[in-house]
């Protein structure tokens, strides 16, 4: 049994450079093991709060040192002594010990660093990965019905994720240059994990080249690292998309398919969808529905991440009806990886598919049953890294582990990003057959 000895926690730094929680624990016979929390610019309401000090003597209020201090004092007092192996114990124990919804006392920054460096330090003392201790801790979730996929099916064993790249950035992760937040590429027909990574790795060059050659400034890039530049119109994004998809030999759409992250809740106000890249238009939701069902038309476009404001919860369902059958629709703000939004949306078919970010929940038990929940209503999983990252790589063995079967990291350059992706370079080696790859077919089938 993995006894907890120890916890301790520190101040350090993500990819923004702004302060975030590191917390080391070790366990009974085992080496200290350390999760760092990531951070997000683009965050939803439903979210557990991120602690900052709130000085602005220190960092313009942006440190997490009382954050940090929970770690040191409450959180360790009542997680030593404990067995870090049960892991709906320690996070359950950790609930608790917030009393709030929304982790707002010890901050969801200090419990989530809390309940990660818990299972990393528990896999120490096992003598086992962490991709394999977050295996155990999935299979001991009850499935409540079995999965729509043809086997391998998502949650049914590993699988290898398809990536969602970040190629042309916007929004809040680049300093409004374009409305829409991301502008993605998913290589759906790739054979394995590495040829995807290859394919987005080529595809992403000569889309710098198509830029250069239009007089961008391509080569400057966002919090995630897609490229930058200021574009006259939003939709000029995806044709720049299917013209790098071209110059890499691939085939738009068959190869390699679009994906948008709208991130509509960060541009609407008063009722409407300003869209200023687009002279300023002030759509009403239906207004964006029709827009966005045109692009589907037009473009080879299968994802679609917060087509609405995160509580238009009839807007949703009425895009949903529309475009669900042809792209998958992926709540982010709309759910914040808390399973009792997850399930207010499956009631109501507002989506088809969830963003799972563990440190907008708070703790591993909760981020593995909000996948769960997911997965059993024929939901499609996208495990997702935050704009401010770290080297982390805490998402990569927890998308494989859970079979998700789809993974949003970032771009492809900037090592906070590339410690996900080779992460899963590593996995793809270690595990071998154990771990299956489905790539564009986790697209093709939901339940009925």
């Amino acid at each position: 049994m993995p006894i907890i000895e120890r916890i301790h926690a520190r101040e350090v730094f993500d990819s923004r450079g702004w302060p975030t929680v590191e917390v080391e624990a070790v366990c009974r016979g085992g080496r200290p093991a350390r999760a760092i929390v990531p951070s997000g610019k683009s965050t939803g309401r439903a979210e557990a709060v991120e602690l900052r000090d709130g000085d602005s003597d220190r960092l313009d209020g942006s440190g997490v040192r009382r954050a940090v201090e929970n770690v040191r004092g409450e959180i360790a007092a009542a997680l030593i002594g404990n067995d870090a192996g049960d892991q709906q114990a320690i996070d359950r124990r950790l609930c608790d010990l917030d009393g709030t919804p929304n982790k707002a006392r010890l901050g969801g920054n200090a419990v989530l660093g809390a309940s990660l460096a818990c299972a990393y330090a528990a896999a120490e003392a096992l003598s086992v990965e962490p991709v394999e201790h977050f295996r155990r801790l999935w299979e001991r979730l009850p499935a409540r019905s079995p999965s729509s996929f043809e086997s391998p099916s998502l949650g049914g064993g590993p699988l290898l994720p398809l990536p969602m790249v970040n190629m042309i950035s916007g929004g809040l992760h680049a300093g409004g240059n374009l409305d829409f937040q991301d502008f993605l590429v998913l290589p759906v027909g790739a054979e394995s994990y590495r040829q995807a990574l290859d394919w987005t790795v080529l595809v992403y060059r000569r889309l710098g080249r198509v830029l250069d050659s239009r007089g961008y400034e391509g080569r400057l890039v966002g919090d995630e690292g897609g490229y930058g530049p200021k574009l006259a119109r939003n939709e000029e994004a995806l044709g720049l998309l299917v013209e790098a998809i071209g110059a890499a030999g691939l085939r738009p759409g068959e190869d390699v398919a679009l994906g948008i992250d709208v991130a509509a809740t960060h541009f609407h106000r008063d009722g409407r969808y300003h869209l200023a890249a687009t002279d300023g238009d002030a759509l009403t939701a239906d207004s964006m529905i029709d827009l966005l069902e045109r692009w589907v038309d037009e473009y080879p476009i299968r994802s679609i991440e917060d087509p609405l404001v995160e509580d238009d919860w009839e807007g949703w369902t009425r895009l949903t009806t529309r475009l669900g059958g042809r792209a998958q629709i992926i709540g982010d703000d709309l759910f914040a990886t808390n399973p009792e939004r997850l399930r207010r949306g499956i009631e109501l078919a507002a989506a088809n598919a969830v963003l799972v970010k563990p440190n907008q929940i708070g703790t591993l038990s909760e981020t593995f049953e909000t996948m769960r929940l997911a997965i059993d209503a024929g939901w499609r999983p996208i495990v997702s890294a935050r704009s401010g990252e770290t080297e982390d790589a805490t998402i990569a063995d927890l998308a494989v582990a859970a079979g998700a079967g789809q993974i949003k990291i970032g771009s492809i350059v900037r090592s906070e990003r590339l410690a996900k992706y080779n992460q899963l370079l590593r996995l793809e080696e270690r595990l071998g057959d154990t771990a299956a790859w489905i790539g564009g077919r986790v697209l093709h089938r939901t339940r009925d």
